[in-house]
């Protein structure tokens, strides 16, 4: 693969295999092209379905690729400035940022230099680390000249991006014990810091890891898959730490697998200033319609679509495209991940300071009957069961609506149970009230 000694390039690794090169050419389009011993093997799989395989392999080029990449780093530019500043990159581009923390994106790639090759991912190689080094890397997460970024450049280790618009890192799991990854080795769980007062209105959401917990925890009651988490602390940190589903431990328990998995955005070739619906972002019936061809393809579309009712009933409003994710299978074969990153509005909900007021709540995708529904308060019964028509369900969503109104009681009574004796108890209050109000509606 070479190329002209003006474009910049890296390369693509998947569990120690190539997979192909991403160029910036110093004229023209941003380009990516599959190593063809990649296409050939029986682990190949694009790298998206934005990215398909073509008969000749001339390279994908243009916005596809750009926002491909682009979806692989924290969509927020304060966060995408903090890196610039922490990792001296010359910009906050997608190409300048992964070149200095692509060694660890979600999914399975790893981004390299073109004359670099991974370390064996065949081993773990790991920096233990006790509870005052963890409080030292949640804290660095979030300063501009933190431990975490000075000892990245230093010593070229360590070198995550998560995509998002929250602060978050990510360590390893290793021999009962958090760890620093080194070399090839992954990640294997998120750590994300309470959001604090969030947007326009400066809602106060500093109870959000209490939050995203409590929201996994009834999503799970109502039978739905979800990415496993806890509420820890380390020091005065407190953070959400979510079991990543794009890793697993070899069989032999000897080194970790990277599992391919890609967002809505990066499946539909959006950029992620675009993934809200309403910005030109895929909707319901866009990721139904590639759900179509999902291995699981039922199983799938009723999650989606129980999920987008769950998430009217949590006034979750935030299920936007890069908030549903796929993994990729051999062969160009794909089926939908667990469900993450949801928090609810109601302990925030109401006409004070730092609140959100529930009239002008809107859902990331719309409801579709016959016309377009975004906010909360229009959205009733019998336009989720248009919306499962079009989605191609079937004729309605009468037994799966009836499933949740009937299971509401005992889920949040289970949950109840289940709360950690330091929950702060106004949070699953207005939550579990928000919930009844909305399975009363229906």
């Amino acid at each position: 693969m070479g190329r002209p000694a003006h474009t910049r390039a890296l390369n693509a690794w998947t569990n120690g295999r190539l997979v192909g090169q991403w160029r910036l050419p110093g004229r023209g389009p941003t380009e990516f092209q599959y190593e063809p011993a990649w296409i050939a093997s029986p682990e190949g799989r694009p790298l998206s379905l934005s990215l398909p395989f073509t008969l000749d392999n001339l390279p994908l080029r243009g916005d596809v690729v750009r926002n491909y990449f682009d979806n692989l780093l924290p969509d927020s530019d304060r966060i995408r400035a903090r890196l610039q500043s922490r990792f001296r990159t010359e910009s906050t581009g997608a190409f300048d940022l992964l070149q200095a923390i692509g060694r660890d994106c979600v999914g399975a790639v790893q981004l390299l230099p073109d004359n670099v090759e991974p370390d064996s991912v065949f081993r773990i190689d790991v920096e233990p680390l006790d509870d005052a080094g963890v409080e030292r890397i949640l804290r660095g997460t979030v300063s501009l000249s933190g431990v975490l970024g000075l000892a990245a450049v230093e010593e070229g280790e360590f070198r995550i991006s998560i995509a998002g618009a929250q602060e978050k890192t990510a360590l390893t799991w290793h021999a009962g014990q958090w760890c620093r990854p080194c070399g090839a080795t992954p990640t294997t769980h998120i750590f994300k810091l309470p959001l604090g007062l969030v947007g326009n209105r400066q809602a106060d959401m500093r109870t959000s890891v209490e939050n995203e917990w409590l929201c996994a925890q009834l999503l799970a009651g109502f039978g739905l898959p979800v990415a496993p988490c806890k509420i820890e602390r380390f020091g005065d940190q407190k953070v959400l730490v979510v079991e990543r589903f794009d890793r697993r431990l070899a069989s032999a328990g000897d080194y970790w697998l990277r599992l391919p998995q890609e967002d809505f955005c990066q499946a539909t070739g959006t950029p992620p200033g675009a993934k809200y619906e309403a910005d030109g972002g895929p909707g319901l019936m866009d990721i139904a319609r590639i759900l179509q061809n999902s291995e699981t393809r039922e199983a799938d579309l009723r999650t989606l679509l129980k999920a987008q009712l769950l998430f009217w009933m949590l006034a979750a409003t935030d299920g936007h495209a890069k908030n549903f994710s796929l993994f990729l299978l051999p062969g160009g074969r794909y089926r939908l991940t667990p469900l993450y990153d949801v928090l609810s509005a109601w302990p925030v909900t109401g006409t004070g300071p730092n609140q959100l007021d529930y009239e002008k709540l809107r859902l990331a995708m719309a409801v579709r009957g016959k016309n377009t529904h975004y906010r909360l308060r229009d959205i009733q019964r019998r336009h989720f069961n248009d919306m499962a028509r079009k989605c191609g369900l079937g004729a309605d969503m009468e037994p799966l609506i009836d499933e949740l109104v009937s299971r509401t009681p005992r889920v949040l009574e289970a949950v109840s149970r289940a709360l950690p004796p330091d929950f702060p108890p106004d949070v699953f209050d207005a939550v579990a009230a928000g919930l009844r109000s909305s399975a009363k509606r229906l």
